[in-house]
């Protein structure tokens, strides 16, 4: 069978959540399954990197589809060019996005819904370009694919979609990260923060991320607990003037490290060395940075909505999102009882046993295999 996958997220050095279950998902099934040929779409100058084995053939599509009038001819007029052109039998889209007019069978995953419900956090043009193509997207494709049961509930609700249609994959921790060496631990706290103590945030500064709060819950936390410091690790360029007023008013805000894009690597020894992960979000559609903690062997505090108890099950705090005084308590118990911190990474590595790339994988060819027959 000759399989077209939407590969237009492979981008070296620029891979968001997303992008990392495509390619963790994509390089696994492409080289487990040599009997058929791959046809990967990049919508640029792809890195050889991303050819996994020689069963693929990359071929570039235009125009490049990074805004929603370019996301349109990618998908509308370029992809369904190629369909035709490579003679595709089944087309995969792991991040959402599908062709509309093709008659290739199509096996689509949509990963949260986030947009529905924080419509203000999204940029207008972008919000009416997915509150206009999303629901058609997940009507459109034969089969959906999501990363959670929240999630799978989620689109079937508000979308209408049967939910025998829909099937959970679950995200995983990458295999780079694990508990670093004491060692490295010293280094990585002394380089970080002189030497102090710290509780970490991983990912985008971004407002359903809820940085503000997070900040917030800090400064009343370290009103009490001096020896101790806060550090976001991953990209600021989502601050708006909410955020960037929420941090000048803040008065420890000279405690507060902001880290830039980080390689995953340096990721692992940020997350490891810390005290514990704070990742209160407002909505998640899985929440891969909970799995990360588990993996970094660091106590996790997140939040009891949308997918992330699914995620954490007993093996981290559970706080309300919204009320900052939860999240201010749930750090007080993390910095005073080790008893506490010791049970929770004991936890989250029997946790994390049940989060794994290859099974997934496989969870995913097997809705594949439906379309083999």
């Amino acid at each position: 069978m000759k399989i077209g996958i939407n590969t237009r997220l492979f981008v070296k050095g620029k891979m968001d959540g997303i992008a990392w279950f495509s390619y963790e998902i994509i390089k696994r099934i492409v080289t487990q399954h040599p009997e058929h040929e791959f046809v990967f779409f990049f919508d640029r100058l792809y890195d050889p990197y991303f050819i996994f084995a020689p069963n693929v053939k990359p071929v570039i599509v235009h125009p490049q589809a990074r805004h929603p009038f370019l996301w349109y001819l990618f998908f509308e007029i370029g992809i369904k060019k190629a369909l035709k052109k490579e003679k595709i039998d089944l087309l995969i889209s792991p991040d959402g996005w599908i062709c509309l007019d093709t008659n290739v069978k199509t096996i689509n995953v949509i990963h949260d819904l986030n947009f529905e419900h924080f419509p203000l956090f999204i940029p207008p043009l972008y919000r009416r370009y997915y509150t206009c193509f999303f629901p058609r997207f997940a009507q459109k494709a034969d089969r959906l694919i999501t990363v959670s049961q929240f999630s799978k509930e989620d689109i079937g609700n508000l979308y209408h979609i049967d939910e025998n249609k829909i099937s959970v994959v679950y995200n995983a921790a990458s295999d780079d990260f694990f508990e670093v060496d004491a060692q490295t631990k010293k280094e990585t706290i002394q380089r970080l923060t002189g030497g102090i103590p710290y509780f970490v945030f991983v990912g985008s500064a971004h407002k359903r991320k809820n940085v503000e709060r997070i900040m917030q819950a800090f400064d009343q936390f370290r009103e009490k607990y001096a020896d101790f410091k806060f550090v976001f690790a991953g990209s600021n360029k989502y601050w708006d003037k909410d955020i960037k007023n929420t941090y000048n008013c803040l008065k420890y805000k000279s405690d507060i490290v902001f880290t830039g894009y980080l390689s995953t690597e340096e990721m692992n020894r940020v997350v490891s060395s810390a005290l514990a992960l704070v990742y209160p979000s407002l909505f998640e559609g899985f929440g891969v940075p909970i799995v990360e903690g588990f993996a970094a062997h660091v106590p996790v505090i997140t939040s009891n909505v949308t997918s992330m108890p699914e995620v954490a099950g007993e093996a981290a705090l559970l706080v309300n999102p919204l009320a900052v005084e939860e999240i201010v308590s749930a750090m007080e118990k993390i910095a005073e009882d080790e008893q506490l911190r010791t049970t929770l990474v004991q936890r989250g590595k029997e946790r994390c046993k049940m989060f794994s790339w290859d099974i997934s994988a496989q969870q995913f060819w097997n809705v594949i295999q439906e379309f083999c027959k």
